[in-house]
C-alpha cells in the first residue's frame, strides 16, 4: 500500500507543480476541488473501513471458512456474487468490505466474484440505467454478464485458491 501511495503523493506534487507552472491559478483550483471531494467522500470511506473492521472481527473465522472460504467451493462463490451486486456505493464501499472478509477468511474465488459481480450487476445502479437506458437494455445487458462473476470466482479459485 505504501507503494500505490507514494505514487499518488508524486503524481498529486507534479500535477501541482504543472499547475502553479502555468501561473492561472489551476492548482489552487486543484486544491479547492480535491478538498470538496475529500469532505464529501471521507464519512463514507470512514464508516465503509469501520464495516469492514466489523466484519473482519465479528463473523467468527469458522463461519467464514465455512460459508465463503476455500472449502465452500461454488457455494461461497455464488454468496460473493450476490453480495457483490447487492452493495451499495462505488469503490470506497466495495473494496474495504471485501477487503476485510477477504482478510478474515474468505477465499479468492469469493473475493473475485465479489468484485466482478459488484462492477457488472450492482443493483443499485439499476434505476439509472434504466432511466437512462431503457428496461430492454438493462435486462439484456444483465443476462449477459449473469454468468461472468462466478466463472471469474471459480477460475480466480482454480487458479490462485490457496
Amino acid at each position: 500500500m505504501w507503494i500505490a501511495t507514494g505514487i499518488m503523493a508524486a503524481l498529486a506534487v507534479i500535477l501541482f507543480v504543472v499547475g502553479a507552472w502555468r501561473g492561472q491559478g489551476q492548482h489552487l483550483d486543484g486544491l479547492k476541488a480535491g478538498g470538496q471531494m475529500t469532505l464529501q467522500v471521507l464519512p463514507l470511506l470512514i464508516f465503509a473501513f469501520l464495516v469492514a473492521g466489523m466484519a473482519q472481527s465479528l463473523i467468527p473465522k469458522e463461519l467464514i471458512a465455512r460459508w465463503v472460504g476455500g472449502e465452500s467451493g461454488w457455494r461461497g462463490i455464488l454468496i460473493g456474487s450476490l453480495a457483490g451486486g447487492l452493495t451499495p456505493g462505488g469503490p470506497y464501499v466495495s473494496f474495504p468490505i471485501v477487503a476485510g472478509l477477504y482478510r478474515a477468511g474468505a477465499s479468492i474465488g469469493t473475493t473475485v466474484a465479489f468484485v466482478t459481480a459488484w462492477s457488472l450487476w450492482a443493483v443499485t445502479r439499476l434505476p439509472m440505467e434504466v432511466g437512462l437506458m431503457g428496461l430492454r437494455f438493462t435486462l439484456v445487458r444483465l443476462l449477459c454478464t449473469l454468468v461472468f462473476p462466478p466463472l471469474a470466482g471459480w477460475m480466480a479459485q482454480l487458479l490462485f485458491g490457496r
